[in-house]
């Protein structure tokens, strides 16, 4: 069967292929195989600008020439790297031979080809590569894709601070708040999970097969090889890797930041599966209304349906995303001895974690934008429950010492369908003063907020 999105085994590349196609060159194995290009070609650039006199400093044209290689980067090349590995058995070994094949026309190239690689154990160059498709993932996609959601979540906040909106707290009534600060308390979860995600440090070891320079020191034993390789890491790119040195390592870089980085990712997502559910369930009390679709069918067989089904989606996706990233954070930092290969296909699933995720922030986005608010069905619902100023009345009463504040509330209200009428008669009866009276009699489910809308607003 060729291959196809019809026939694709995971959604990712099939069904939703298209949604995905800003990550695909990060994440997938021809971006892995290009930042592994970039990482060779820095290191064999930097190298000659150590001062060895067995390798002079390149010309400008080959620079150019090399950062090329980089930047013009195609599926052809990854292909052609892919047809080397047939006979290397060995992928990192396929990019070092492919990168001295492009040296072949080119003399000043061809005769310093022996440091392409020089030094470098294939986890020189996997953790840096790793790292800089992780560094790239969440600036290009995955910061931007929450950002729309939290900068939607954030206007629909603002547009909704005031209205009116029951609580439910068990599932039953309870003190009214507005739509806009129950949006506002998404926004502020997801707002500091957002910066925790953009804190977490990239890092990358250039330190050889077991940490501690041994190849190194063998060829230039006076060179400050450590320095060298935290100049390399550290300089911004192209002529740097623009990420954080990690000094200590076995032969793999440790993978603690991936961990911290997965479970920052993850953290936001359950976040994000709280909110979906409660708009799923605002979508079912009616307080939201979806906008339409030409065309779209929510049922096959009940045409009055209009299903959450983003909200489905998201949650779905967002689950499925959480399960990756938790085995990634707990496995990756888990190594035997000084190296076991068990991480390597392991990291070759990070980009369908951070694809779930994405996909999942995608429907997100849309969904956000096709809810309107029923205002009509919020009335309703807060003119139904008078029983909720129950609690500012006995609150009162306790100001002012009324002995059994709580009790006799309890006893107008608890399991019983409460009028206004009800609770204004029993105000027209308390003991305390009139200005007091008046306040609680003009009080109604709708306008028992507190700070609610400030706090909104505020966001």
């Amino acid at each position: 069967m060729p291959l196809s999105t019809i026939s694709a085994l995971s959604p990712l590349d099939g069904r939703y292929a298209a949604r995905l196609a800003p990550l695909r060159p990060l994440m997938s194995e021809q971006g892995y195989m290009h930042k592994r290009v970039q990482v060779e070609i820095c290191w064999f650039i930097a190298l000659s600008d150590a001062g060895f006199a067995e390798f002079k400093p390149l010309t400008p044209g080959a620079r150019t020439y090399l950062l090329g290689l980089v930047k013009n980067f195609s599926e052809a090349d990854a292909l052609a790297i892919k047809e080397i590995e047939k006979t290397t058995n060995h992928d990192v070994k396929a990019v070092e031979y492919w990168i001295k094949s492009k040296f072949d026309a080119r003399p000043e190239l061809r005769a310093a080809s022996e440091f392409v690689h020089f030094a470098c154990t294939s986890e020189d160059i996997n953790n840096t590569s790793h790292a800089l498709q992780l560094k790239g993932a969440r600036e290009l996609v995955l910061l931007p894709a929450l950002d729309t959601v939290i900068g939607r979540m954030r206007e629909m906040a603002h547009q909704y601070a005031a209205v009116p909106m029951l609580s439910r707290t068990h599932g039953q009534t309870a003190s009214p708040t507005t739509v806009g600060k129950e949006i506002a308390n998404v926004v502020v979860r997801l707002a500091a999970a957002r910066e925790k995600i953009a804190s977490v440090k990239m890092l990358a070891k250039m330190n050889g097969a077991v940490g501690n320079y041994n190849a190194h020191l063998a060829a230039w034993p006076d060179f400050d090889w450590e320095a060298f390789a935290r100049k390399v890491v550290e300089a911004p790119e192209p002529l740097g890797l623009g990420l954080s040195f990690q000094p200590y390592s076995i032969q793999i870089e440790p993978h603690d930041y991936m961990a911290e980085l997965f479970d920052a990712i993850a953290r936001a997502n359950t976040i994000l599966i709280d909110w979906c559910r409660d708009a799923w369930g605002y979508i079912s009390l009616a307080y939201f209304k979806q906008r339409l679709r030409e065309g779209e069918i929510g049922s096959s067989t009940m045409p009055h349906k209009v299903n959450p089904i983003d909200f489905e989606n998201a949650e779905g996706n967002l689950g499925l995303a959480n399960a990756l990233l938790k085995h990634l954070s707990e496995k990756l930092p888990v190594s035997r001895w000084q190296r076991d290969l068990t991480d390597s296909t392991v990291l070759r699933n990070m980009g369908v974690a951070l694809g779930y995720a994405a996909l999942a922030y995608n429907a997100l986005g849309v969904g956000l934008a096709k809810l309107e608010l029923n205002e009509e069905a919020l009335r309703a619902d807060l003119e139904g429950s008078w029983e909720v100023l129950a609690e500012p009345i006995q609150t009162v009463m306790r100001r002012y010492g009324v002995h059994g504040a709580y009790e006799k509330l309890k006893e107008v209200t608890r399991g019983k369908t409460v009028s206004a009428e009800d609770l204004h008669g029993l105000i027209r009866s308390l003991d305390i003063p009139a200005a007091e009276k008046e306040r609680l009699l003009a009080m109604t489910p709708a306008s028992y907020i507190g700070k609610a809308a400030e706090l909104a607003r505020r966001v």
